[in-house]
């Protein structure tokens, strides 16, 4: 129960930004016996991985904020956020030390779906908002709502691993947050629609 729900909350935050969860459980799991990763993803915690993760997130922070570029940014990173949210929740489900499954251990790719599909829903509602952001306020927008986005990232991963119990009310507000915004988005497609029906 508290590896899914942690590795849920760590993949909606991947669907965020990627890096935030994947530092915050590599060096969670390098500093401390709260996270017990499986053998298989002792290379989380290396040196290596973690200084890719730091330079990685930092590129992220600084390229997410700058209008136009993080179109291009976002389109990179539909194949990242879902892959890194597949991985961190396929780690976090079979960790030893969380339910102790058997079963995820000897099955890490229904963690893995899981994180996909999850960072996936996460990544696709972000990306489907920015570009709305970035029209209707001439790109003043975007370093805000990155901001919000990377704060968001960062309380996801904290609660997923120190208060899993409380990532059910996080995801349930991170839902009707996607919710909230695809009608936004499908509305304005609408009335964007509309006029251009009407022009011709």
């Amino acid at each position: 129960m508290f590896a899914a729900l942690t590795g849920s909350g760590l993949a909606a935050a991947a669907g965020l930004n990627a890096w935030i969860p994947f530092m915050l459980v590599a060096l969670t799991a390098r500093t401390s016996d709260l996270i017990e990763l499986p053998g298989d993803y002792d290379w989380v915690i290396s040196d290596w991985a973690i200084g890719v993760g730091a330079l990685l997130l930092l590129a992220e922070l600084v390229l997410d904020k700058v209008p136009v570029v993080d179109h291009f940014n976002d389109l990179v990173q539909t194949a990242v956020r879902p892959t890194v949210g597949g991985l961190i929740s396929s780690a976090t489900f079979s960790a030893q030390n969380l339910d102790n499954s058997q079963w995820m251990r000897d099955n890490p790719w229904a963690g893995a779906v899981i994180g996909v599909v999850v960072a996936g829903l996460t990544h696709a509602t972000k990306s489907a908002a920015r570009p709305v952001v970035n029209v209707s306020t001439a790109g003043v927008g975007a370093p805000v709502v990155s901001t919000v986005e990377d704060v968001l990232s960062l309380v996801l991963s904290v609660l997923a691993v120190f208060a899993p119990v409380l990532i059910v009310i996080a995801l349930i507000l991170l839902a009707w947050l996607m919710f909230v915004i695809w009608r936004k988005w499908a509305a304005r497609r609408r009335r964007r629609e509309a006029a251009v029906a009407g022009g011709t």
